[in-house]
């Protein structure tokens, strides 16, 4: 496993949805990359289409966010949020709770549920823990009836969940957006189109980021359909060029990938991706800005060794980019 990139310059931390500052969705900053010529250049996102080849495949996210954190009560009164991470089966999910609790401890939620706390994930590193609800309705429709959008220091105030969500978005069950698609709009669409680029789509349903310390990515759902399966594959035996739109679509390409083929997938997968992992199925990435303590870094340096990323963040600071789910936005070509 790759060192994280350390020291990283300071972007800017996004408190709040561009719109919220008067800049539009689709107006966000966009730094593109490129490999070949080691120079980065800027523009807006809207500018995206004409980065791009005729023939590209954007491959896209459209699992939906949940409101996914949750009030809950412990035995003492005392108050904690509870995220809601990944589905097991139709009662036990994985979940994160934002203080130490112990194991076989039953937590009170809104309207008569209730989660228990098994155990945790991964012994040792009690962050995430497998939890057993009791609610009233379907854990969805729960969510939606008393959850609300997962947010960390930075965002200081509450957004609603349109603001999470992407233009993509069909599959509810992701607990944290897939923010590098946030600033797609209708108005890039068409100019993609226009220009003769083509969008597949993928469903990882995201988990829950860790902030605290540095931990490698979780298990995920995924799901790569046929059609999907079958453009890329064709685009890669004609020649055209595979971008990810995240980390996610990446991650679910590549655990789709046997004998050097997409096939259409289902399932799990716990692939992580650093430095000295090959990426088989995509030639270009569209990603956010990240601390250097995420782990989004090590994903990061499967496509941009050490130094080249480096001087794409410096660049990204030195015009005051905006970081994190609300932020800016990086094309590496």
């Amino acid at each position: 496993m790759s060192a994280l990139l350390q020291p990283q310059p300071r972007l800017i931390e996004a408190a709040e949805p561009p719109e919220y500052r008067g800049v539009a969705r689709d107006e966000v900053r966009l730094l593109a990359t490129d490999r070949a010529t080691r120079t980065h250049s800027h523009a807006s996102f809207r500018d995206l289409p004409s980065l791009l080849r005729p023939g590209d495949v954007l491959v896209v996210n459209d699992s939906a966010t949940l409101p996914a954190a949750l009030h809950a009560q412990r035995p003492t009164g005392e108050t904690l949020l509870l995220h809601v991470a990944t589905k097991i089966d139709r009662r036990v999910w994985m979940a994160e709770p934002r203080a130490t609790v112990s194991a076989g401890e039953e937590l009170q939620l809104a309207a008569g549920g209730s989660a228990v706390m098994l155990a945790p994930v991964e012994p040792g590193h009690p962050r995430l823990w497998y939890a057993w609800f009791q609610l009233p309705d379907p854990m969805t429709e729960y969510l939606q009836r008393h959850g609300e959008p997962i947010r960390y220091g930075y965002v200081t105030k509450r957004f609603p969940l349109t603001d999470y969500q992407t233009i993509f978005a069909r599959e509810p069950g992701s607990a944290e957006m897939p923010s590098a698609a946030r600033p797609f709009t209708e108005r890039v669409l068409n100019a993609l189109h226009e220009r003769g680029l083509q969008i597949a789509a993928i469903t990882l349903h995201c988990g829950v980021a860790s902030f605290e310390t540095p931990e490698l990515p979780g298990t995920e759902r995924f799901t790569v359909p046929p059609e999907t399966a079958d453009v890329v594959n064709r685009a890669r035996r004609e020649g055209r060029r595979i971008i990810a739109v995240g980390s996610t679509a990446l991650r679910a390409l590549e655990s789709a990938v046997h004998d050097g083929t997409i096939v259409a997938s289902s399932g799990w997968t716990d692939l992580v991706m650093s430095a000295d992992y090959r990426v088989r199925t995509a030639d270009a990435l569209i990603t956010g800005f990240h601390d250097a303590a995420a782990t989004h870094q090590w994903i990061l340096q499967a496509f941009l060794d050490r130094d080249l990323l480096a001087s794409a963040y410096d660049a990204a600071a030195q015009r005051r980019y905006y970081q994190h789910e609300f932020g800016d936005i990086h094309l590496i070509l």
